[in-house]
C-alpha cells in the first residue's frame, strides 16, 4: 500500500513530534522520497506544495538541492501561487555558485515588464537577493523604469535592488544617478529612506556620483531639519523622535558628503548644532540620532566649537546608564584623543571612574583612553589611578595596564626618583605581566641616577625581604644589591626610615632566592652574580659566599653552571684581578625620551651633512629586491613640476661676501598614489643648512570604508644617493579619514643627481592583500 504524501502542517508536526534524531531522519527521507516522485512525475498542480514542503526540509539543515529545477519550472508559471513558491525556492536553493540562476533571467525581465505588482515585488526581492553581476547587468535597464514607477511598494523594492547591484557592478552608478535627484523630492518615508542609501552606496563607489551628489547637500539639509522640527507622528516617530532610521542614514550621507569638502561642512555646520541640541537624550532613538551626529560632526571641517559640543555629547553618554553607549562613548573618545586633545581631557574623571567598571570590555577601553590622556601636567594624579586600578583589575587586564603605565612614566617621569617609586610599584603589583624590557630599562634607570643609588638599593632590598615571588622584582633587586651593596650595609639614605642592615642578612637573602623553587634561571644567575659582586663590597670574610659557588658548579642548569664555574675560578686563580672584575658598573646617562628623541635627530641630521653613512644591514636585506628595480622600466613615474633655481646662492658666490645664503626655495607637495579611497602623498623639506639634504614626509590616509592593516611603505634610490627610512608611525590606517600614518625619508644628495625614489606599498584592505610598486621622479632644482 502506497502511503499517501503529507500535507506542509501535518509534515511540520510530525518532525517536531519525532523523539529522536533518527526518527526525524526518517520522517524527512520518506516525504523526500514521496516528493522525488511528484517531481518525475510531473504534477504541475501540487508542484508548489512539494516544493514548500522541500524549503522546510533545507531550512532544518538537510540537502535540498534536486528542488532547483523545480524552482525555474514555478517561476515561468502564470499562476501567482507558484510564482511565489518558485521565487522563495529561488532566494534559498539558488545563488552565484551554480549555474540554474542564470536560468531565471528571462523569467525575472519578463515578470518585471509586467504591469502586476506583486509579480514585480516577487521578481525584486529575488534579483536583490542573490542576483550575480551578470544578471545585474541584463536587468539594469528594467530596475532603471522601475525607480519612477506611481506605486510606492515597486519604487521602494526597485530602490534596494538598484542598491545591490551598485555593491555587485559599481560600474552602473552612471545609470542610476540621473532617477536618485528626482527621487529626492518624494514625501514616502520608506522611498526617501532607500534613495538616501542608494546615494550613499553611489558615492562610496564612484568619486564621480560624489561630486555630483554633492550639490544636493542643501536639499538633504532640508529634509533633515524638517525631521527634526515635526511633531509627533504616529506613522513615523519612534520614543518621541522623528523618523530616526531617515535620520541616521541622512547624517551618514552628509558625513560622507562633508568629508574634505570646505562648503559642504559650511552648510550643514547649523543643522548639525541643532540635532545636536534638539534631540531627546531619554531614550535609545535619541542617542542613535546623536551618536550619528557626533561621528558626522568630527568627520567634516565642522567648526571648533561645534567639534567640542560633539566631544561633550560624548562625556553626556559616559554617564549613560546603559554600557552599550558607554562603551560607544569610550571607543569614539579614544578615537579623537589625538585630535581633540584638550576637549577630551575635561571627561578625564569621568574616564577614570569607567575604570572601575565590572564589565570586561567596558574596563579595557576605559584603560586604553585613560592610557592615552596621560600627560607631563596630569601624569602623578593619572599614575595613581591606574595604580590603583592595576591593583585590582582583572588578570586579563593586567599586563595591558603595567605596560601602559611603565610606557607612561618613562616618557612624562617628573623626576627620576618619581620614575623609580612607579616602576617599583608595577614591578611589586604585577610583575610577572611586565614587558620583558621591564628589568633592563629599570637597572638603566638606576644606574644613571647616581644620587638615589642609596634609596634605591633601600627600597629594592626591602621590596625583596617582603616578596620574592614577582621574578622581575627579584631580578632587579638582585642587581642593585650586587652593585650597590656598600650602599645598603652604611644606612647613609636620609631619604627613607633608617634601615639597619648586616652582611649576613643580605646573604640569607640572596641565598633564599637561589633555593627558592619560584625562581627562574635567570633569577638565579642574576642572584648568583650578586653574590659574586658583593664579595668585593663586603668587609667580612668570603668563605660562605664562595661554598654558594662552589655549590652551583654542579647546577643542572648549563648556564648558571658555567657562570658559577668561572667564578669560582675566578676565585682560586685570579683571585687577585676579582676587584678590577667585579667593580661597579659605569655610569649611564638617560635623559627623558624626548630629550634623546631630539638628540637623535640632531645628530643623524649632521651625521649626514657630513658624509655618506653606511646602511645597516636589515635594511640592506629588506631592500635589496627593491635596489634592482631601478634598472628596469617603470610603470607609473610621478613627475612634480620642477622648481627653478634661486639666483641668490650664485649671487653669493660671485661677490664672496659673508653672509648666508638665502634658503632653498619650498618643494610643493606630492600625492604619488590613491587607490579605493587610500591615499599617499609626499612633502618635501630642504634644510637650509645642508641643502643637500631633503626630508620626505610620506602621509598615508584611508577615506574608504574599511581599515587598512600591515601597512609597509619600502622606498630604494640609485647607488649615487643615500636614503635613510625611519620608523613609521603605526601599522593601521583607520578608515574614514582617521588618524594617517607618517614616516619620514632622509635622502642626501651631495652629487646633485636627479632623484628617483622607488616605492613599494603593501597592505590589507577589505580583507584583500594589495602591492603596489611605482617610481617617483623628483625633479628638484638648485641643490
Amino acid at each position: 500500500m502506497v502511503v499517501p504524501s503529507l500535507k506542509l502542517q501535518d509534515l511540520i508536526e510530525e518532525i517536531r513530534g519525532a523523539k529522536t534524531q533518527a526518527q526525524e531522519r526518517e520522517v524527512i527521507q520518506k516525504e523526500c522520497a514521496h516528493i522525488r516522485a511528484s517531481f518525475r512525475d510531473g504534477d504541475p498542480v501540487h508542484r508548489h506544495r512539494q516544493l514548500a514542503k522541500l524549503l522546510y526540509v533545507h531550512m532544518l539543515g538537510y540537502p535540498a538541492h534536486f528542488g532547483q529545477m523545480e524552482c525555474l519550472k514555478l517561476i515561468a508559471s502564470s499562476r501567482f501561487t507558484d510564482k511565489r513558491v518558485g521565487y522563495l525556492g529561488a532566494m534559498l536553493l539558488l545563488d552565484e555558485r551554480h549555474d540554474a540562476h542564470l536560468l531565471i533571467t528571462n523569467s525575472i525581465k519578463n515578470d518585471l515588464s509586467q504591469g502586476i505588482q506583486p509579480v514585480q515585488g516577487l521578481a525584486l526581492c529575488t534579483l536583490s537577493t542573490m542576483g550575480s553581476a551578470e544578471m545585474c547587468r541584463d536587468l539594469a535597464p528594467e530596475v532603471e523604469k522601475l525607480l519612477l514607477q506611481p506605486s510606492p511598494y515597486v519604487r521602494k523594492k526597485a530602490i534596494l535592488t538598484a542598491v545591490h547591484m551598485i555593491r555587485k557592478v559599481p560600474e552602473l552608478s552612471s545609470v542610476f544617478l540621473p532617477p536618485c535627484a528626482q527621487l529626492l523630492h518624494e514625501r514616502h518615508h520608506g522611498i526617501l529612506l532607500g534613495t538616501i542609501t542608494l546615494i550613499t552606496e553611489l558615492c562610496e563607489r564612484s568619486p564621480a556620483a560624489l561630486r555630483h551628489f554633492r550639490k544636493v547637500v542643501p536639499q538633504l539639509v532640508q529634509i533633515l531639519r524638517t525631521l527634526v522640527t515635526t511633531g509627533y507622528s504616529t506613522e513615523h516617530s519612534i520614543s518621541g523622535v522623528s523618523d530616526p532610521f531617515l535620520q541616521v542614514q541622512i547624517l551618514r550621507l552628509l558625513r560622507i558628503l562633508g568629508r574634505n569638502h570646505e562648503d559642504s561642512s559650511e552648510t550643514m555646520n547649523d543643522l548639525l548644532a541643532q540635532v545636536a541640541t534638539n534631540t531627546d537624550t531619554s531614550r535609545n532613538a535619541g542617542n542613535a540620532v546623536l551618536f550619528e551626529t557626533v561621528l558626522t560632526i568630527m568627520d567634516i571641517r565642522s567648526a571648533a566649537g561645534l567639534r567640542v559640543l560633539a566631544v561633550n555629547i560624548l562625556g553626556r553618554f559616559l554617564l549613560n546608564s546603559d554600557r552599550n553607549i558607554r562603551y560607544v562613548a569610550l571607543t569614539s573618545l579614544l578615537r579623537l584623543v589625538q585630535s581633540d586633545h584638550s576637549a577630551v581631557q575635561r571627561h578625564r574623571p569621568t574616564v577614570v571612574e569607567c575604570l572601575r567598571e565590572t564589565d570586561a570590555s567596558l574596563s579595557r577601553r576605559a584603560l586604553e583612553l585613560s592610557l592615552a590622556l596621560v600627560n607631563s601636567s596630569n601624569v602623578r594624579a593619572m599614575m595613581q589611578e591606574l595604580q590603583a586600578f592595576l591593583e585590582s583589575c582583572p588578570p586579563d587586564l593586567r599586563a595591558d595596564c603595567a605596560s601602559g603605565i611603565l610606557l607612561a612614566a618613562e616618557r612624562f617621569a617628573p623626576t627620576k626618583r618619581w620614575h623609580i617609586d612607579t616602576i617599583l610599584h608595577v614591578l611589586t603589583t604585577a610583575g610577572t605581566h611586565v614587558r620583558d624590557d621591564a628589568v633592563a630599562n629599570l637597572t638603566q634607570l638606576i644606574g644613571g641616577a647616581q644620587e638615589l643609588h642609596a634609596y634605591s638599593v633601600r627600597r629594592l632590598y626591602n621590596a625583596l625581604a617582603e616578596n620574592i615571588s614577582q621574578q622581575p622584582l627579584v631580578q632587579v633587586a638582585a642587581w642593585c644589591i650586587g652593585e650597590y651593596g656598600d650602599l645598603l650595609l652604611a644606612g647613609n639614605c636620609e631619604e627613607i626610615e633608617p634601615l639597619q642592615v648586616d652582611e649576613e642578612e643580605v646573604l640569607a637573602l640572596l641565598e633564599k632566592v637561589l633555593q627558592s623553587h619560584m625562581s627562574l634561571p635567570a633569577t638565579r644567575g642574576y642572584a648568583l652574580t650578586a653574590l659574586m659582586k658583593l664579595s668585593t663590597r663586603l668587609c667580612g670574610d668570603n668563605n660562605r659566599i664562595r661554598q654558594v659557588v662552589s655549590i652551583y658548579g654542579s647546577c643542572l642548569d648549563v648556564e648558571l653552571q658555567q657562570r658559577a664555574v668561572e667564578y669560582d675560578t675566578l676565585f682560586r686563580k685570579y683571585d687577585h684581578m676579582r676587584a678590577a672584575i667585579l667593580e661597579k658598573m659605569p655610569l649611564v646617562e638617560r635623559d627623558g625620551p624626548q630629550a634623546d628623541e631630539e638628540a637623535k635627530e640632531s645628530k643623524e641630521a649632521a651625521q649626514l651633512s657630513e658624509a655618506a653613512p653606511v646602511p645597516t644591514e636589515p635594511q640592506a636585506s629588506q631592500l635589496l629586491d627593491l635596489l634592482d628595480l631601478l634598472d628596469g622600466t617603470s610603470g607609473d613615474v610621478q613627475h612634480p613640476p620642477p622648481l627653478d633655481p634661486s639666483p641668490g646662492g650664485a649671487l653669493v658666490h660671485l661677490l664672496d661676501l659673508p653672509c648666508a645664503p638665502p634658503s632653498p626655495a619650498p618643494i610643493p607637495d606630492l600625492k604619488v598614489f590613491e587607490r579605493e579611497g587610500v591615499q599617499l602623498n609626499l612633502s618635501f623639506i630642504r634644510p637650509p643648512e645642508n641643502p643637500a639634504l631633503l626630508l620626505i614626509t610620506v602621509t598615508a590616509t584611508n577615506f574608504s570604508e574599511g581599515d587598512v592593516t600591515h601597512f609597509i611603505c619600502q622606498a630604494a634610490v640609485p647607488k649615487s644617493l643615500q636614503l635613510q627610512l625611519q620608523a613609521p608611525s603605526g601599522n593601521t590606517v583607520p578608515a574614514r579619514g582617521g588618524l594617517p600614518i607618517t614616516q619620514l625619508f632622509r635622502i642626501l644628495n651631495p652629487n646633485k643627481a636627479p632623484l628617483r625614489l622607488k616605492l613599494r606599498l603593501t597592505y590589507n584592505h577589505f580583507h584583500q592583500s594589495v602591492q603596489e610598486i611605482f617610481e617617483v621622479h623628483l625633479q628638484v632644482k638648485g641643490q
